[in-house]
């Protein structure tokens, strides 16, 4: 069973830049994906941006690609995400989950750690 921890949040300004991290251990044998999602107050998770911890392959949400930047220590089981250009729709708290494979929705997810707030006020 993995265990995610998130770290890395905090409050910014409007085009502040943060790097939140994911930190994963219970890992075994095989393939692993990790996904950075945000679920705002009364509204569902939202994905964000997705890497495979073994590999290279990355997805994006459309709403950050060009801002955002996935990327992984394999070796030292950790995510992270590289936040620019932030604006007050990325208000929300951050998740990182672990999935079987590359995947963008947060159902296919199995273990979610406990999350990291991040505000963005002018």
């Amino acid at each position: 069973q993995l265990r995610l921890v998130e770290s890395g949040g905090g409050s910014v300004q409007i085009g502040g830049s943060l790097r939140l991290s994911c930190v994963v251990s219970g890992l075994t044998l095989g393939h692993y994906g990790i996904g950075w999602f945000r679920q705002a107050p009364g509204q569902d998770r939202e994905f964000v941006a997705a890497i495979l911890l073994t590999g290279s392959s990355t997805e994006y949400a459309d709403s950050v690609k060009g801002r955002f930047t996935i990327s992984r220590d394999g070796a030292k089981s950790k995510a992270y995400v590289q936040m620019n250009s932030l604006g007050p729709e990325g208000t929300a708290v951050y998740f990182c989950g672990g999935a079987n494979c590359l995947v963008t929705t947060a159902s296919e997810y199995l273990y979610w750690g406990h999350g990291t707030q991040v505000t963005v006020s002018a």
